[in-house]
């Protein structure tokens, strides 16, 4: 039998039409078959990895709390009611995991820059102009509040909306808009500064 594999855009991601297709493969997952199991973490690794990093801020634990949140798919998806997109379970299933390791953590530890490494192909003048502008606006990320910085993750480096990001992160989608209003106006104030002290 030849093996499913979920399509995705030119970014790496899955494509906006193939919920259906997500929520049989979770069926499947649901049924204990671990082939399926292993296409769904392969698809979603990547992007719970980033969505993990945003939030916890230590390699050792991203991993970890990923590994439980795939787990608790595993264990959970015959809960899975096709009410929402399975990327908005998984999202919502990491973020609570994230949180109970938070909770449990002594503090987070700021991760290795192993991801700001340029095309070894671009010039050194571009590859120092990437690295500046990757390392401001990680600064200005750090400097949000967990809960701003994730509305960020979800909705930029993610593509979910703000119903989703709702969902995810089990509030009203007007604390949503409200937390990406104030996220948005830090980054701003926090990159205008940044623009500031380079012009002196």
């Amino acid at each position: 039998m030849a093996e499913m594999s979920i399509p995705t855009t030119s970014s790496g991601l899955p494509g906006s039409g193939i919920a259906q297709d997500e929520a049989r493969l979770l069926d499947r997952v649901a049924a204990e078959d671990v082939a399926a199991f292993e296409i769904l973490y392969r698809a979603y690794h990547p992007r719970l990895t980033r969505f993990l990093r945003g939030l916890l801020r230590q390699r050792s634990l991203v991993e970890e709390v990923l590994d439980d949140t795939m787990l608790v798919a595993w264990r959970k998806a015959n809960t899975f009611n096709a009410t929402s997109k399975v990327s908005t379970w998984l999202f919502a299933i990491a973020y609570r995991q994230a949180l109970k390791a938070l909770r449990n953590a002594d503090r987070a530890l700021p991760l290795d820059d192993d991801d700001a490494i340029a095309s070894p192909l671009s010039g050194p003048e571009v590859v120092l102009q990437q690295h500046h502008l990757h390392a401001r606006v990680g600064d200005a990320l750090e400097a949000l509040s967990p809960i701003h910085r994730i509305v960020i993750e979800l909705a930029y480096y993610n593509g979910h909306s703000c119903r989703e990001i709702a969902e995810v992160m089990a509030c009203p989608v007007a604390t949503v808009k409200t937390r990406m209003f104030h996220a948005r106006r830090k980054l701003r104030d926090l990159l205008a500064g940044e623009i500031e002290e380079q012009a002196r």
